[in-house]
């Protein structure tokens, strides 16, 4: 009887306690299972499959050295381990809680009836800090509990493995034996703990000094951000080892003189406040995982109106062709490398489902596919705040000329993905159609007016606020999801904002007081 090890977005050694408990009881089968099934999903695609395979790569090589090779193989992960039971006996099945999409969340409620009739122990171990289950009292206390996470020892990794003797070695596949066809990223991030580490030191020795300036715009987002999203959402690194790596470069930056720091304090406090974020919002999937389908918020899930997958709206959005250049730029700009910033992916969705109207479920199935560091507890969360579905988030209603004024002034962004407004004077760059009667040849004509299309999704939100019951069901949802330390209309950790000019029309501020007016 052995124990096999089975690793899914945890592909590491170090601060493995799955990896580490196994290797200290006897032999051990680490197995990863490529489940077709899997990748045939409407939200993941080629560039994950790479950044994960990636990964695997670096992992195989790490478990070689401690003596037992990865085992890899293909299909339904019930059926591997039936097979590997009847061959060579399982004792304990080790893993860590994943908080993946609803497919995951159904296979391994599959893999846990499969073990209990079999009579294997399955063994799941926490690995981001979120509380399995999440049941109503995950949030009371929730903060201090996810302190208590990041402040425990990282788990070293074992210093040598017993291997099982009839495991077999087998190839990872290639795309191509997937059915992962080409999604337009020719060279999507690397997911390994190798990059990953190279990424952290290179933001704490420097790269990382204009982060909190920086991290709105496109234009520099992707040198000064942390770019530690795709090796996390692998499991290259975990969390923790982050964390406690920025909590020491935190101290030794504190006691250092200001001219001497290559990054100020309050960068390494926001990229540590934005990791606290991320396990804040894993607990929304995690708490109840048919939020990737269902809206938060029981009036707008009612309210909500069907976007067929083939709409025109949908597909000129997705490919960057709706007439609003410095939203094409930003997908086009997410489609080449497969990221994009923060406030530009709300502002792609808020474009989706406010100014289009469309389903956020089939916008963020799109997104979801696009994004190389696709992380579903993070992802489903986001899209419906993004789409105003939760009750308790302020909507903000993101106006996409403004943003490109904003966050592209000199426009480099913009014309290098929108190539067919190269010439056209800065002026006009974010409003073509305004420059002539006619539209440009080479450039579609605006799918709305955003203003008019604005003040609609305003009026639908607003008749939505009030309908009866509207506030009791947000409480309700408050009390299931919303942090503990804000207030409800609060729910997300951001930095204080400079109002803007009356003016210059930017986002929608829609509390569950009275309707606020653009700031």
């Amino acid at each position: 009887m052995i124990q096999v090890v089975w690793f899914k977005r945890d592909l590491r050694v170090f601060d493995h306690a799955p990896l580490a408990a196994a290797a200290a009881a006897g032999p051990v089968l680490p197995l990863y299972v490529v489940e077709p099934d899997y990748w045939r999903l409407p939200d993941t695609s080629r560039r994950q499959w790479l950044a994960q395979r990636s990964a695997l790569e670096e992992l195989a090589q790490r478990l070689a050295q401690l003596g037992a090779p990865l085992i890899v193989r293909t299909g339904r992960v019930v059926e591997v381990l039936q097979r590997i039971h009847a061959s060579v006996g399982i004792a304990r099945l080790l893993a860590h809680e994943e908080t993946g999409n609803l497919w995951t969340f159904q296979r391994d409620r599959a893999v846990r009836a499969y073990c209990r009739q079999a009579g294997i122990a399955f063994v799941e171990f926490s690995q981001t800090g979120v509380i399995r289950g999440g049941g109503a009292g995950a949030r009371d206390r929730w903060a201090a509990r996810y302190a208590r996470f990041a402040d425990a020892p990282v788990v070293a990794p074992p210093e040598r493995l017993t291997p099982v003797a009839a495991a077999r070695v087998a190839p990872l596949p290639g795309c191509d034996d997937l059915g992962l066809a080409d999604d337009g990223c020719a060279d999507p991030q690397n997911g390994t703990r190798a990059a990953a580490l190279a990424l952290l030191e290179s933001f704490l020795d420097g790269r990382g000094a204009d982060y909190r300036r920086g991290m709105s715009s496109p234009v520099g987002a992707a040198a000064c951000c942390s770019r530690l999203s795709v090796p996390l959402a692998t499991g290259a690194v975990s969390v923790r080892e982050v964390l406690q790596r920025l909590y020491a470069a935190r101290h030794t930056l504190a006691e250092a003189p200001a001219q001497h720091r290559p990054v100020p304090v309050t960068a390494v406090d926001s990229l540590i406040s934005r990791l606290h974020w991320r396990g804040h919002f894993m607990q929304k999937l995690e708490s109840e995982p048919d939020l990737e389908v269902r809206s938060f918020h029981p009036v707008h899930q009612a309210g909500r109106i069907h976007t067929d997958p083939e709409d025109p709206a949908l597909l000129a959005w997705a490919e960057g062709r709706t007439g609003l250049p410095f939203v094409d730029a930003c997908l086009r700009s997410l489609i080449a490398t497969g990221w994009l910033n923060f406030r530009m992916r709300a502002m792609v969705q808020c474009v989706a489902s406010y100014h289009l109207g469309l389903d956020w479920r089939v916008s963020g199935e799109r997104l979801a596919r696009l994004f190389t560091d696709y992380e579903p507890g993070i992802h489903w969360p986001q899209v419906q705040m993004q789409s105003g579905q939760t009750g308790i988030n302020t909507p903000r209603i993101y106006n996409p000329v403004k943003q490109g004024l904003d966050q592209d002034p000199e426009g480099m962004f913009t014309r290098r993905w929108v190539p067919e407004l190269a010439e056209a004077p800065l002026a006009v760059l974010q409003t073509p159609w305004l420059a002539d009667a006619r539209p440009r040849a080479d450039y579609p004509p605006p799918l709305v007016d955003p203003a008019e299309a604005a003040r609609r999704a305003r009026e639908r939100l607003t008749a939505l606020r009030h309908t009866a019951g509207y506030r009791d069901a947000a409480a309700a949802v408050f009390q299931r999801h919303g942090s503990r330390k804000r207030r409800m209309d609060e729910d997300t950790p951001r930095r204080p904002r400079r109002r803007e000019t009356p003016a210059a029309p930017a986002q929608l501020s829609l509390p569950l007081g009275p309707l606020a007016g653009e700031d």
